[in-house]
């Protein structure tokens, strides 16, 4: 009894501070970049996208959808976004993979909410189901919580 509850308490602190991600970033398997933005846009707001990168203090714009705002030349062509269910944007960008800085801001913005996330070259993942479930926290913890329970049955 006192073992399963102080499990309990445990996993209980260990979900206060999980998010789930809003940004995510991988290789795709033609080693295209992609990158999941899921910020849930503002319903009194009209829905708006930029997408860009920076490395060191310059922000370079990939992709955006805003009025009067374009990309830089450099990934005119190179790029594209589509819109996720239930909301959000996924921007996949090609040509770039290779020559990436080796550590890299991505950042991204949906009707004026921004999301940033920093990775390190040689930590991109590929953008398999397996891969970005082992990324999340919360599988993590949903994994721990199933084996904990069907272990105490």
């Amino acid at each position: 009894m006192f073992k399963s509850l102080f499990i309990w308490g445990v996993l209980g602190v260990l979900l206060m501070p999980v998010q789930s991600e809003l940004i995510s970033v991988c290789v795709e398997d033609d080693n295209e970049l992609r990158v999941d933005c899921r910020i849930e846009p503002k319903p009194s707001k009209i829905t708006s996208y930029e997408f860009s990168w920076s490395s060191g203090t310059k922000e370079a714009l990939i992709n955006t959808n805003v009025s009067g705002s374009s990309a830089e030349a450099q990934f005119k062509d190179k790029s594209e976004v589509v819109e996720l269910e239930p909301h959000g944007y996924r921007m996949t960008l090609s040509g770039f993979t290779d020559t990436l800085p080796h550590n890299t801001t991505y950042i991204c913005k949906i009707s004026g909410q921004v999301e940033s996330v920093t990775v390190e070259k040689d930590q991109l993942v590929p953008c398999s189901a397996v891969s970005l479930f082992l990324k999340t926290s919360w599988s993590w913890i949903g994994s721990l919580l199933l084996f904990l329970y069907y272990s105490h049955c």
